[in-house]
């Protein structure tokens, strides 16, 4: 399914492409989806738990720093894309266009990357107490964000240089999360 949408769109993608795809039959299919829908949106989201346990133990390797962590989580989490650009393509570009229960499980896969963001913040605060308070809005506005901006890069057909953008959306998450008049902590080593 993912294959068959990232190549052809989710609107030209029907269920005979992909029972066809797969080699199996129609009962086969159905016993295990309702629909189109069904399949594809299990198929985003078969994967995300590996993708949330590589970020996680990127940024084990980061030490106390909370900014070499959010590089070290950033770096794992565009090299994962970049190495699955069907998926991508299908994730970022296909997803939003599948409807409304796209668009909400899409949303609710968010949670755990507003979790992490919202852990960051907390952990550099304990590190420089004189940061300021972290706005309320700010995970999601990261979140947002940079969902956006990698959809846009693989909208563009840059998915394969995904990780040549870890730089200026690291400075762009940690600017938001350092907040105001803090300065950016400068980007770890690779």
């Amino acid at each position: 399914m993912l294959r068959l949408v990232a190549r052809r769109g989710y609107a030209a993608t029907s269920v005979p492409d992909v029972i066809a795809a797969a080699r199996v039959s129609r009962n086969a299919f159905y016993a295990q989806f309702a629909d189109k829908e069904a399949c594809f949106l299990a198929g985003c989201e078969r994967d995300l738990p590996e993708m949330i346990d590589s970020i996680h133990t990127a940024a084990s390797g980061a030490g106390d720093r909370w900014s070499e962590a959010l590089w070290l989580g950033m770096v794992a989490y565009l090299r994962w894309w970049q190495e699955r650009p069907e998926y991508a393509q299908a994730y970022f570009v296909e997803l939003p266009r599948a409807g409304e229960r796209a668009v909400e499980q899409r949303d609710a896969a968010y949670r755990p990357f507003l979790d992490m963001f919202g852990a960051l913040a907390a952990r550099a605060r304990l590190e420089d107490p004189s940061l300021p308070p972290l706005r309320a809005a700010v995970p999601r506005l990261i979140v947002y964000g940079a969902t956006e901006f990698i959809a846009s890069e693989v909208r563009e057909g840059r998915v394969a240089t995904l990780t040549s953008s870890a730089g200026d959306l690291y400075h762009y998450v940690a600017a938001l999360l350092a907040g105001p008049d803090h300065g950016i902590p400068t980007t770890p080593s690779a």
